[in-house]
């Protein structure tokens, strides 16, 4: 077994054992994949202050997220089939997060359902909604979170389109893959996880095949996903979403401070600055561009959490010390998933935990409250001087 110290360590692994359609689909964004890459090249831009003789004794990442107790402010953001990255992913990944103290979030689009998270976790977690035309789904859906005791409903806002991924359309992703001859000769020499996928029934999206309206199958999922999503969402319907579900609320897709406000204006709990990991509208700036003036234009009416781009400890560092109140990992424990089923989830949480924990000694702070912008050097025109 290889020395880990990395998230990167993780991903190389992960892409060695995963087939190449569900690699893809994790490791690409739309169109030219600007967006997707400045993500994360964005982060490298912005300097640390190194502090010394501080009494660095005593140091907490503990924190809280909407009010929930967390470990460290950072929540496994919704990925969907991630069912089809390890056998039963999303069960796996959502029992680490709760052995590691803090937030796991289900998609729409799981592979697990949510009573199959339900049933092999013992704390709340969050699930994630994407709005679809059928109301009575969206009603039927809302239901089984409550029943499963879901603790805060997350509502993607920025898919009511879907963005183009040349990978994807290239490799015909699907759930579970179709067999053609070149993902045949894929499959072929990723024998580990295809053996674990054997071992297990959950093959297709938990949360739709058997719930919704004439969905009984791979062939009329395909069909019914491909009119599904809802490019009527607006902000009418958050605040009659926010009615009916009347729990916790969180927001996710904000990358305008407009829109961070709108969030504020219907009640959300918290907002999630994201540009869907660069899946969606590239050429959009990266979300850590993007934070610092929608933690002004809101202040204190709402928490302002982070996603997009965070592949270390450091990256969540400075996204708290930019004002973000808790961040997200997608890729980052995808990859440990991929890489070790739910050894690598919680790898992927222990390398982002002690990143964090020494930078933020070597900073000189204690603890999540003490990250405060004066720890950066940021860029002069860091947000971008635009016309």
């Amino acid at each position: 077994m290889p020395v880990i110290t990395t998230i990167e360590d993780l991903r190389r692994i992960y892409h060695r054992r995963v087939p190449k359609m569900f690699y893809d689909y994790c490791e690409t964004g739309s169109w030219t994949e600007q967006t997707f890459r400045e993500n994360t090249t964005d982060f490298a831009d912005i300097r640390l202050r190194q502090r010394v003789a501080v009494d660095m004794e005593g140091r907490s990442t503990a924190t809280q997220m909407i009010g929930q107790d967390v470990a460290m402010p950072v929540a496994l953001a919704p990925v969907g089939l991630t069912g089809m990255q390890c056998a039963d992913g999303e069960i796996k990944a959502a029992r680490a997060a709760e052995k590691f103290g803090v937030p796991f979030t289900l998609s729409t689009m799981s592979i697990c359902s949510i009573e199959d998270v339900a049933a092999n976790t013992t704390k709340p977690f969050w699930f994630q909604l994407y709005v679809m035309r059928d109301q009575d789904y969206v009603a039927d859906i809302l239901q089984r979170a409550k029943d499963a005791n879901c603790s805060a409903l997350v509502l993607t806002l920025d898919l009511q389109i879907l963005g183009q991924r040349h990978k994807d359309l290239k490799n015909g992703l699907s759930a579970p893959p179709k067999l053609t001859l070149p993902t045949m000769l894929n499959l072929a020499t990723k024998w580990g996880w295809g053996l674990e996928m054997l071992g297990t029934k959950r093959r297709f999206f938990g949360n739709i095949v058997g719930h919704a309206k004439g969905v009984t199958d791979a062939s009329s999922l395909v069909d019914w996903t491909a009119e599904q999503f809802d490019p009527r969402l607006d902000w009418d319907k958050v605040r009659r979403l926010k009615e009916q579900w009347g729990g916790k609320l969180i927001l996710k897709g904000i990358l305008d401070a407009e829109d961070a406000r709108r969030a504020a204006d219907v009640g959300a709990d918290a907002i999630i600055v994201s540009n869907h990991g660069g899946r969606q509208l590239d050429g959009a700036v990266s979300a850590i561009r993007a934070l610092p003036e929608i933690v002004r234009a809101v202040g204190d009416r709402v928490e302002v959490h982070f996603d997009s781009g965070i592949r270390s400890g450091q990256d969540v560092l400075k996204a708290l010390a930019m004002g973000a109140k808790g961040t997200y990992i997608g890729r980052a424990y995808i990859y440990g998933l991929g890489a070790m089923g739910e050894a690598g989830v919680t790898k992927s949480l222990e390398v982002i935990h002690k990143e964090l924990d020494l930078t933020m000694a070597l900073c000189g702070r204690k603890s999540i409250a003490g990250l405060t912008p004066d720890i950066l050097r940021i860029p002069a025109g860091f947000e971008g001087k635009w016309a």
